[in-house]
């Protein structure tokens, strides 16, 4: 092999045309998909003061979102819900009310931007007075009889133009049964977004602010959140919801457990996301907000960290920011 001085590593470097010839990542609008909170509030936008730039959205505001989406060409938003407390109890039945808050995101967002993709977190999480993400027997986490809830919560969406089911709740078998649920109603083309290997993470304390979780939930997740020591369990993971019928992958948090995303897509070669979350973006805001790094600088860096990795697509906060950096 040639070595210094017949090779100097910095000749394609060298100038602004060069480089990007060269570049082997290139970060596009196609690959972001925008995360938005959903609230039944009356008032358009409420801030979340954890997650600065970024505001809980009544119907009119999700709507507006979801158009500017469509105009800087993001394929697809996320819903995530504010739910009123008082509409939250133990079985989470809030989640199965046809006439809630998701459901009704999903239908005013899909009249107004028909192209748009729409995706939906099913999770009880949302819903429940004790935070957790399945119904609980004692201090125990129920898992097989949440997994009837979440089957019949992913039809409600489906049924209301949902294009993507995204179960979070880490159950196990909830892939096969919200597969089932779906195509025994003939919603054979919805999609789901599995999150896959989504770990018991110290970074989503910000989002539990933005839809109210943080202050209801007793004790933690780690009984059915993966342990952020882990790596081959990913594998075992991922390989059986590809077996229940997940269509797509989703690693979360993201900039952590990038070696996992890139085992999963070299294992598997499907269809694999990242989700930037609350606490990762959340800490590039308030550096940027101090002076201490160069937010957008870092955003972007990001973000190319996710595609170098091997994800076809990333979940983020930032990405109407990134869309307008992108088109400028």
């Amino acid at each position: 092999m040639s070595h210094f001085p017949t090779v100097r590593m910095r000749r394609t470097r060298a100038h602004d045309w060069s480089r990007r010839l060269v570049r082997e990542t290139r970060p596009a609008v196609d690959d972001l998909i925008w995360t938005l909170v959903a609230s039944d509030s009356k008032t358009e936008r409420t801030p979340v003061p954890s997650l600065p730039g970024v505001s809980r959205l009544n119907l009119d505001g999700l709507v507006k979102a979801a158009k500017e989406a469509e105009e800087l060409g993001i394929p697809a938003i996320a819903i995530f819900p504010h739910i009123d407390p008082s509409h939250k109890d133990a079985q989470a039945t809030e989640s199965l009310n046809e006439g809630g808050l998701v459901p009704e995101a999903v239908r005013a967002v899909k009249a107004a931007c028909p192209g748009l993709g729409v995706i939906v977190d099913v999770a009880l999480d949302p819903y429940t007075d004790h935070g957790h993400d399945g119904v609980m027997t004692g201090d125990i986490i129920d898992n097989d009889p949440t997994l009837n809830i979440l089957a019949e919560s992913a039809i409600i969406l489906a049924k209301s133009g949902a294009d993507i089911v995204a179960p979070s709740d880490m159950m196990d078998g909830r892939v096969g049964a919200i597969r089932d649920a779906l195509d025994e109603e003939k919603f054979g083309d919805t999609m789901i977004m599995s999150y896959a290997a989504k770990y018991a993470s110290g970074f989503y304390g910000p989002y539990r602010d933005a839809i109210g979780t943080k202050a209801a939930l007793r004790g933690d997740k780690r009984t059915y959140q993966m342990d952020p020591a882990n790596r081959s369990e990913a594998i075992r993971e991922v390989e059986l919801d590809i077996n229940e019928g997940a269509d797509m992958l989703m690693v979360k948090p993201g900039l952590p457990y990038l070696d996992i995303i890139r085992d999963l897509k070299n294992t598997f070669a499907m269809p694999t996301f990242a989700f930037q979350v609350s606490g990762e973006y959340a800490m590039i805001k308030a550096a940027g907000a101090n002076g201490w790094i160069d937010e957008d600088a870092v955003m972007m860096e990001s973000f190319g960290a996710f595609r170098r990795a091997g994800c076809d697509g990333v979940l983020t906060y930032f990405a109407r920011d990134i869309a307008r950096k992108l088109r400028a």
